[in-house]
Protein backbone atom coordinates (compact mmCIF):
# COMPACT_ATOMS: atom_id res chain seq x y z
CA UNK A 1 0.00 0.00 0.00
CA UNK A 2 1.62 3.27 -1.01
CA UNK A 3 1.58 6.00 1.11
CA UNK A 4 -0.66 9.35 0.42
CA UNK A 5 1.56 12.17 -0.86
CA UNK A 6 2.16 14.77 1.71
CA UNK A 7 0.89 17.86 1.57
CA UNK A 8 2.25 21.05 0.25
CA UNK A 9 4.56 23.10 2.77
CA UNK A 10 2.82 26.48 3.38
CA UNK A 11 4.76 29.47 1.96
CA UNK A 12 6.80 31.16 4.14
CA UNK A 13 5.41 34.06 6.31
CA UNK A 14 6.69 37.16 6.93
CA UNK A 15 9.36 37.69 9.39
CA UNK A 16 7.56 40.97 10.46
CA UNK A 17 4.40 41.27 12.64
CA UNK A 18 1.76 43.88 11.50
CA UNK A 19 0.77 44.82 14.38
CA UNK A 20 4.35 45.88 15.98
CA UNK A 21 3.83 50.40 14.85
CA UNK A 22 8.08 50.01 14.93
CA UNK A 23 8.84 47.24 12.93
CA UNK A 24 7.74 47.81 9.55
CA UNK A 25 8.97 51.03 9.33
CA UNK A 26 12.26 49.34 9.30
CA UNK A 27 11.42 47.23 6.89
CA UNK A 28 13.31 47.37 3.12
CA UNK A 29 9.91 48.67 1.84
CA UNK A 30 9.35 49.04 -2.05
CA UNK A 31 8.96 53.00 -1.08
CA UNK A 32 12.05 52.97 0.77
CA UNK A 33 14.25 51.19 -1.19
CA UNK A 34 12.40 53.55 -4.39
CA UNK A 35 13.08 56.93 -2.40
CA UNK A 36 16.43 55.85 -1.62
CA UNK A 37 17.29 54.66 -5.46
CA UNK A 38 15.78 57.60 -7.33
CA UNK A 39 17.05 60.39 -4.56
CA UNK A 40 20.60 58.94 -5.29
CA UNK A 41 20.36 59.27 -8.29
CA UNK A 42 19.39 62.53 -8.27
CA UNK A 43 22.27 63.42 -6.06
CA UNK A 44 24.41 61.81 -8.18
CA UNK A 45 23.30 63.61 -11.25
CA UNK A 46 23.31 66.97 -9.43
CA UNK A 47 26.61 66.43 -8.39
CA UNK A 48 27.58 65.26 -11.98
CA UNK A 49 25.91 68.26 -13.77
CA UNK A 50 27.62 71.10 -10.99
CA UNK A 51 30.99 69.64 -11.61
CA UNK A 52 30.56 69.56 -15.35
CA UNK A 53 29.04 73.50 -15.49
CA UNK A 54 31.73 74.32 -12.61
CA UNK A 55 34.65 73.04 -15.03
CA UNK A 56 33.03 74.81 -18.14
CA UNK A 57 32.53 77.87 -16.54
CA UNK A 58 36.25 77.95 -15.30
CA UNK A 59 37.34 77.49 -18.38
CA UNK A 60 35.56 79.78 -20.23
CA UNK A 61 36.91 82.52 -18.03
CA UNK A 62 40.09 81.81 -18.51
CA UNK A 63 41.80 84.73 -20.10
CA UNK A 64 45.05 84.53 -22.24
CA UNK A 65 46.90 87.15 -24.04
CA UNK A 66 45.61 85.22 -27.43
CA UNK A 67 42.26 85.47 -25.98
CA UNK A 68 42.12 88.74 -25.54
CA UNK A 69 40.45 91.16 -28.32
CA UNK A 70 42.84 93.73 -28.53
CA UNK A 71 46.56 94.16 -27.93
CA UNK A 72 49.07 97.12 -27.08
CA UNK A 73 51.48 97.86 -29.98
CA UNK A 74 53.66 100.71 -29.33
CA UNK A 75 51.76 102.39 -26.32
CA UNK A 76 48.59 102.12 -29.05
CA UNK A 77 45.94 99.73 -28.78
CA UNK A 78 45.01 98.05 -31.53
CA UNK A 79 42.02 95.35 -32.18
CA UNK A 80 42.87 91.62 -33.18
CA UNK A 81 39.14 90.60 -33.73
CA UNK A 82 36.83 91.66 -36.49
CA UNK A 83 34.08 92.34 -34.40
CA UNK A 84 36.52 94.15 -31.91
CA UNK A 85 36.46 98.12 -33.42
CA UNK A 86 38.46 100.57 -31.56
CA UNK A 87 39.47 104.46 -32.73
CA UNK A 88 42.40 105.23 -34.28
CA UNK A 89 41.80 108.53 -32.43
CA UNK A 90 39.84 109.72 -29.71
CA UNK A 91 39.98 110.21 -25.84
CA UNK A 92 40.59 107.99 -23.03
CA UNK A 93 36.65 107.56 -22.23
CA UNK A 94 36.10 107.10 -25.84
CA UNK A 95 38.59 103.94 -25.80
CA UNK A 96 37.29 103.07 -22.58
CA UNK A 97 33.78 102.13 -23.83
CA UNK A 98 35.53 100.49 -26.97
CA UNK A 99 37.34 98.35 -24.70
CA UNK A 100 33.96 97.88 -22.59
CA UNK A 101 31.70 96.86 -25.67
CA UNK A 102 34.40 94.20 -26.96
CA UNK A 103 34.88 92.63 -23.12
CA UNK A 104 31.17 92.43 -23.26
CA UNK A 105 30.68 91.21 -26.63
CA UNK A 106 33.47 88.44 -26.06
CA UNK A 107 31.38 87.91 -22.26
CA UNK A 108 28.60 87.52 -24.75
CA UNK A 109 30.32 84.54 -26.78
CA UNK A 110 31.78 83.04 -23.35
CA UNK A 111 28.31 82.36 -22.26
CA UNK A 112 26.56 81.06 -25.04
CA UNK A 113 29.88 78.78 -25.52
CA UNK A 114 28.66 77.87 -21.84
CA UNK A 115 25.23 77.09 -22.50
CA UNK A 116 26.30 75.14 -25.68
CA UNK A 117 28.13 72.35 -23.63
CA UNK A 118 25.46 72.19 -20.60
CA UNK A 119 22.56 71.33 -22.85
CA UNK A 120 25.46 69.09 -24.76
CA UNK A 121 26.40 67.75 -20.62
CA UNK A 122 22.75 67.80 -19.96
CA UNK A 123 21.37 65.75 -22.41
CA UNK A 124 24.38 63.10 -21.80
CA UNK A 125 23.62 62.80 -18.23
CA UNK A 126 19.92 62.49 -19.13
CA UNK A 127 20.59 59.90 -21.39
CA UNK A 128 22.69 57.99 -18.69
CA UNK A 129 20.39 58.58 -16.03
CA UNK A 130 17.15 57.33 -17.97
CA UNK A 131 19.64 53.78 -19.14
CA UNK A 132 20.69 53.61 -15.45
CA UNK A 133 16.75 53.86 -14.18
CA UNK A 134 15.21 52.00 -16.48
CA UNK A 135 17.72 49.04 -15.53
CA UNK A 136 17.55 49.54 -11.91
CA UNK A 137 13.51 49.79 -11.83
CA UNK A 138 13.97 46.59 -13.92
CA UNK A 139 15.64 45.19 -10.87
CA UNK A 140 13.31 46.21 -8.20
CA UNK A 141 10.06 45.37 -10.17
CA UNK A 142 11.55 42.08 -11.10
CA UNK A 143 9.74 39.85 -8.95
CA UNK A 144 6.39 41.44 -10.26
CA UNK A 145 7.23 39.70 -13.59
CA UNK A 146 8.02 36.48 -11.83
CA UNK A 147 4.21 36.76 -10.24
CA UNK A 148 2.93 37.41 -13.08
CA UNK A 149 4.59 34.50 -15.14
CA UNK A 150 3.31 32.27 -12.10
CA UNK A 151 -0.17 33.72 -12.65
CA UNK A 152 -0.20 33.39 -16.71
CA UNK A 153 0.56 29.01 -15.99
CA UNK A 154 -1.81 29.30 -13.23
CA UNK A 155 -4.17 30.37 -15.42
CA UNK A 156 -3.12 27.61 -17.52
CA UNK A 157 -4.70 25.25 -15.01
CA UNK A 158 -0.95 24.54 -13.63
CA UNK A 159 -2.23 25.06 -10.22
CA UNK A 160 1.17 23.15 -8.61
CA UNK A 161 3.34 26.42 -9.92
CA UNK A 162 4.35 28.23 -6.73
CA UNK A 163 6.43 31.87 -6.61
CA UNK A 164 8.40 30.95 -3.37
CA UNK A 165 10.21 35.01 -4.18
CA UNK A 166 13.37 35.03 -1.93
CA UNK A 167 14.23 38.43 -0.50
CA UNK A 168 13.72 40.86 1.78
CA UNK A 169 10.30 41.50 3.29
CA UNK A 170 8.95 44.17 1.51
CA UNK A 171 5.81 44.52 0.27
CA UNK A 172 6.38 42.42 -3.19
CA UNK A 173 7.35 39.51 -1.12
CA UNK A 174 4.00 40.03 0.97
CA UNK A 175 1.85 39.33 -2.13
CA UNK A 176 4.53 36.61 -3.37
CA UNK A 177 3.64 34.83 0.04
CA UNK A 178 -0.26 35.77 -0.07
CA UNK A 179 -0.45 34.52 -3.89
CA UNK A 180 1.34 31.60 -2.91
CA UNK A 181 -1.17 30.56 0.10
CA UNK A 182 -3.91 31.65 -2.35
CA UNK A 183 -2.97 28.78 -4.79
CA UNK A 184 -2.74 26.26 -2.14
CA UNK A 185 -6.34 26.97 -1.52
CA UNK A 186 -7.45 26.45 -5.18
CA UNK A 187 -5.37 23.76 -5.44
CA UNK A 188 -7.35 21.90 -2.30
CA UNK A 189 -10.60 23.12 -3.33
CA UNK A 190 -10.29 21.89 -7.76
CA UNK A 191 -9.20 18.61 -6.45
CA UNK A 192 -12.33 18.48 -4.09
CA UNK A 193 -14.11 19.57 -7.48
CA UNK A 194 -12.69 16.66 -9.13
CA UNK A 195 -12.41 14.07 -6.38
CA UNK A 196 -16.46 15.31 -6.43
CA UNK A 197 -17.44 14.76 -9.83
CA UNK A 198 -15.88 11.71 -10.46
CA UNK A 199 -17.75 10.25 -7.27
CA UNK A 200 -20.71 11.74 -8.72
CA UNK A 201 -20.38 10.70 -12.39
CA UNK A 202 -20.17 6.99 -10.73
CA UNK A 203 -22.89 7.35 -8.26
CA UNK A 204 -25.24 8.57 -10.38
CA UNK A 205 -25.07 6.54 -13.58
CA UNK A 206 -24.89 3.46 -11.46
CA UNK A 207 -28.40 3.52 -10.59
CA UNK A 208 -29.80 5.11 -13.51
CA UNK A 209 -27.99 2.08 -15.83
CA UNK A 210 -29.60 -0.26 -13.09
CA UNK A 211 -32.82 1.16 -13.99
CA UNK A 212 -32.65 1.43 -17.39
CA UNK A 213 -31.35 -2.39 -17.43
CA UNK A 214 -34.29 -3.47 -15.54
CA UNK A 215 -37.23 -1.79 -17.76
CA UNK A 216 -35.46 -3.20 -21.20
CA UNK A 217 -35.94 -6.63 -19.08
CA UNK A 218 -39.71 -6.38 -18.29
CA UNK A 219 -40.21 -4.41 -21.42
CA UNK A 220 -38.94 -7.82 -23.46
CA UNK A 221 -41.74 -9.86 -21.44
CA UNK A 222 -44.00 -10.33 -24.45
CA UNK A 223 -46.47 -11.71 -22.18
CA UNK A 224 -46.29 -8.47 -20.28
CA UNK A 225 -49.73 -5.87 -20.13
CA UNK A 226 -50.12 -3.47 -22.66
CA UNK A 227 -50.69 -1.10 -19.77
CA UNK A 228 -47.40 -2.13 -18.24
CA UNK A 229 -45.45 -1.92 -21.54
CA UNK A 230 -46.54 1.47 -21.81
CA UNK A 231 -45.76 2.63 -18.19
CA UNK A 232 -42.50 0.95 -18.87
CA UNK A 233 -41.77 2.78 -22.17
CA UNK A 234 -42.21 6.29 -20.52
CA UNK A 235 -40.55 5.49 -18.02
CA UNK A 236 -37.45 4.24 -19.80
CA UNK A 237 -38.14 7.80 -21.69
CA UNK A 238 -37.40 9.26 -18.20
CA UNK A 239 -35.08 7.33 -17.21
CA UNK A 240 -32.95 8.14 -20.67
CA UNK A 241 -33.94 12.06 -20.42
CA UNK A 242 -32.34 11.59 -16.68
CA UNK A 243 -29.06 10.12 -18.21
CA UNK A 244 -28.69 12.58 -20.58
CA UNK A 245 -29.10 15.43 -17.82
CA UNK A 246 -26.39 13.92 -15.43
CA UNK A 247 -24.51 13.57 -18.25
CA UNK A 248 -24.90 17.27 -19.22
CA UNK A 249 -24.02 18.14 -15.79
CA UNK A 250 -20.96 16.17 -15.36
CA UNK A 251 -19.52 17.19 -18.63
CA UNK A 252 -19.83 21.10 -17.93
CA UNK A 253 -18.40 20.31 -14.59
CA UNK A 254 -15.55 19.01 -16.40
CA UNK A 255 -15.45 21.16 -19.33
CA UNK A 256 -15.21 24.56 -17.03
CA UNK A 257 -11.59 24.21 -16.42
CA UNK A 258 -9.12 24.49 -19.30
CA UNK A 259 -7.73 22.10 -21.64
CA UNK A 260 -3.93 20.95 -20.42
CA UNK A 261 -3.88 18.09 -22.80
CA UNK A 262 -4.63 19.64 -26.34
CA UNK A 263 -4.19 17.85 -29.52
CA UNK A 264 -4.33 18.56 -33.19
CA UNK A 265 -8.07 18.16 -34.37
CA UNK A 266 -9.79 19.30 -37.76
CA UNK A 267 -13.04 21.00 -37.10
CA UNK A 268 -14.32 19.97 -40.45
CA UNK A 269 -14.10 16.51 -39.62
CA UNK A 270 -15.98 17.31 -36.07
CA UNK A 271 -18.53 18.84 -38.06
CA UNK A 272 -19.04 16.06 -40.51
CA UNK A 273 -19.26 13.53 -37.48
CA UNK A 274 -22.13 15.99 -36.07
CA UNK A 275 -24.18 16.05 -39.18
CA UNK A 276 -23.75 12.46 -39.63
CA UNK A 277 -25.35 11.53 -36.22
CA UNK A 278 -28.09 14.21 -36.53
CA UNK A 279 -28.79 13.17 -40.65
CA UNK A 280 -31.25 10.67 -39.59
CA UNK A 281 -33.32 13.38 -37.20
CA UNK A 282 -33.00 16.27 -39.59
CA UNK A 283 -34.33 13.85 -42.45
CA UNK A 284 -37.28 12.90 -40.26
CA UNK A 285 -38.16 16.24 -39.71
CA UNK A 286 -37.84 17.38 -43.28
CA UNK A 287 -34.52 19.72 -42.77
CA UNK A 288 -31.66 20.10 -45.65
CA UNK A 289 -28.47 19.95 -43.75
CA UNK A 290 -25.91 21.99 -46.09
CA UNK A 291 -22.55 23.88 -45.95
CA UNK A 292 -19.40 23.53 -46.87
CA UNK A 293 -16.46 22.39 -44.77
CA UNK A 294 -12.96 23.45 -44.94
CA UNK A 295 -10.21 22.28 -43.32
CA UNK A 296 -9.44 24.15 -39.92
CA UNK A 297 -7.27 22.41 -37.14
CA UNK A 298 -6.87 24.05 -33.79
CA UNK A 299 -5.76 22.33 -30.47
CA UNK A 300 -7.73 20.48 -28.02
CA UNK A 301 -9.20 18.08 -26.81
CA UNK A 302 -11.53 16.47 -30.08
CA UNK A 303 -14.35 14.72 -28.07
CA UNK A 304 -15.55 17.66 -26.30
CA UNK A 305 -14.84 19.62 -29.31
CA UNK A 306 -16.80 17.28 -31.32
CA UNK A 307 -19.45 17.55 -28.36
CA UNK A 308 -20.05 21.20 -29.36
CA UNK A 309 -20.60 20.92 -33.02
CA UNK A 310 -23.08 17.70 -31.83
CA UNK A 311 -25.38 19.94 -29.68
CA UNK A 312 -25.35 23.23 -32.28
CA UNK A 313 -26.42 20.77 -34.96
CA UNK A 314 -28.71 18.71 -33.01
CA UNK A 315 -30.20 22.33 -31.83
CA UNK A 316 -30.34 23.94 -35.02
CA UNK A 317 -32.27 20.48 -36.21
CA UNK A 318 -34.95 20.42 -33.42
CA UNK A 319 -35.71 24.33 -33.19
CA UNK A 320 -36.32 24.44 -36.80
CA UNK A 321 -39.42 24.41 -39.10
CA UNK A 322 -40.91 22.38 -41.56
CA UNK A 323 -38.70 22.37 -44.90
CA UNK A 324 -35.75 24.60 -42.98
CA UNK A 325 -32.26 23.83 -43.40
CA UNK A 326 -29.22 23.86 -40.96
CA UNK A 327 -25.56 25.00 -42.56
CA UNK A 328 -22.73 24.15 -41.22
CA UNK A 329 -19.91 25.74 -42.55
CA UNK A 330 -16.25 25.46 -40.62
CA UNK A 331 -12.82 27.72 -42.16
CA UNK A 332 -9.34 29.06 -40.87
CA UNK A 333 -9.51 32.82 -40.13
CA UNK A 334 -6.99 35.09 -38.38
CA UNK A 335 -5.44 32.66 -36.76
CA UNK A 336 -8.81 30.77 -35.42
CA UNK A 337 -10.37 28.16 -36.38
CA UNK A 338 -14.25 29.15 -37.30
CA UNK A 339 -17.03 26.73 -36.97
CA UNK A 340 -20.94 28.07 -38.18
CA UNK A 341 -23.69 26.51 -37.59
CA UNK A 342 -26.57 28.83 -39.06
CA UNK A 343 -30.80 27.89 -39.29
CA UNK A 344 -34.16 28.32 -40.28
CA UNK A 345 -36.24 28.59 -37.35
CA UNK A 346 -38.37 30.99 -35.26
CA UNK A 347 -37.82 34.70 -34.91
CA UNK A 348 -35.33 35.30 -31.79
CA UNK A 349 -35.49 38.39 -30.12
CA UNK A 350 -31.97 39.61 -29.66
CA UNK A 351 -32.41 40.63 -26.17
CA UNK A 352 -33.13 36.70 -25.17
CA UNK A 353 -29.85 35.66 -27.02
CA UNK A 354 -27.80 35.69 -23.46
CA UNK A 355 -30.54 33.93 -21.83
CA UNK A 356 -29.95 30.71 -24.03
CA UNK A 357 -26.62 30.26 -22.71
CA UNK A 358 -27.49 29.58 -19.59
CA UNK A 359 -28.45 26.16 -17.73
CA UNK A 360 -31.96 24.95 -18.21
CA UNK A 361 -33.30 27.90 -20.18
CA UNK A 362 -34.60 27.68 -23.64
CA UNK A 363 -36.33 30.29 -25.73
CA UNK A 364 -39.45 31.59 -23.68
CA UNK A 365 -39.36 28.68 -21.54
CA UNK A 366 -37.58 27.20 -18.27
CA UNK A 367 -37.03 23.40 -17.19
CA UNK A 368 -40.15 22.20 -19.50
CA UNK A 369 -40.85 19.25 -20.12
CA UNK A 370 -39.93 19.06 -23.77
CA UNK A 371 -38.38 16.83 -25.51
CA UNK A 372 -35.73 18.76 -27.22
CA UNK A 373 -33.73 18.64 -24.60
CA UNK A 374 -33.00 19.20 -21.27
CA UNK A 375 -31.30 22.53 -21.37
CA UNK A 376 -27.55 22.21 -20.98
CA UNK A 377 -26.68 21.97 -25.02
CA UNK A 378 -25.65 25.70 -25.69
CA UNK A 379 -24.14 25.96 -21.86
CA UNK A 380 -21.96 23.18 -22.40
CA UNK A 381 -20.78 24.16 -25.74
CA UNK A 382 -20.13 27.63 -24.13
CA UNK A 383 -18.40 26.21 -21.24
CA UNK A 384 -16.14 23.84 -23.63
CA UNK A 385 -15.40 26.60 -25.96
CA UNK A 386 -14.17 28.89 -22.99
CA UNK A 387 -11.80 26.15 -21.65
CA UNK A 388 -10.11 25.81 -25.08
CA UNK A 389 -9.46 29.42 -24.55
CA UNK A 390 -12.25 30.30 -27.68
CA UNK A 391 -16.07 31.64 -27.66
CA UNK A 392 -19.28 31.30 -29.15
CA UNK A 393 -21.40 33.81 -30.15
CA UNK A 394 -25.18 33.73 -31.19
CA UNK A 395 -26.88 35.96 -33.40
CA UNK A 396 -30.29 36.22 -34.52
CA UNK A 397 -30.73 35.58 -38.36
CA UNK A 398 -32.94 38.12 -40.17
CA UNK A 399 -36.57 36.38 -41.02
CA UNK A 400 -36.10 33.76 -38.30
CA UNK A 401 -33.46 30.81 -36.53
CA UNK A 402 -29.83 31.64 -35.13
CA UNK A 403 -26.09 31.76 -36.46
CA UNK A 404 -23.77 30.31 -34.02
CA UNK A 405 -20.12 31.21 -34.36
CA UNK A 406 -17.43 29.30 -32.47
CA UNK A 407 -13.93 30.83 -32.99
CA UNK A 408 -11.15 28.25 -31.60
CA UNK A 409 -7.35 29.32 -31.31
CA UNK A 410 -5.15 27.75 -34.05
Amino acid sequence: MTAAPAPPAAPPKPTWDPRDPVRPLLRPTIRIRLTLLYGGMFLIAGILLLSIIYLLTAQALQVRVSDLPFEIQSGQVAATTDWCVLPRQGTGEQFNRAMVACLQHQREMALDDLLRRSLFALLGLSIIAFAFGYAMAGRVLSPLGRITRTARQVAGSDLSRRIELDGPDDELKELADTFDEMLDRLERAFSAQQRFVANASHELRTPLAINRTLLEVHLSDPGAPVELQQLGKTLLATNERSEQLVEGLLLLARSDNEIVDRKPVDLAEVASRAVDQTRAEAEAKGVEIRGERAPAVVQGNGVLLERIALNLVQNAVRYNVPDGWVEVTTETEQGQGVLVVSNTGPVVPAYEIDNLFEPFRRLRQERTGSDKGVGLGLSIARSVARAHGGRIIAEPREGGGLVMRVTLPV
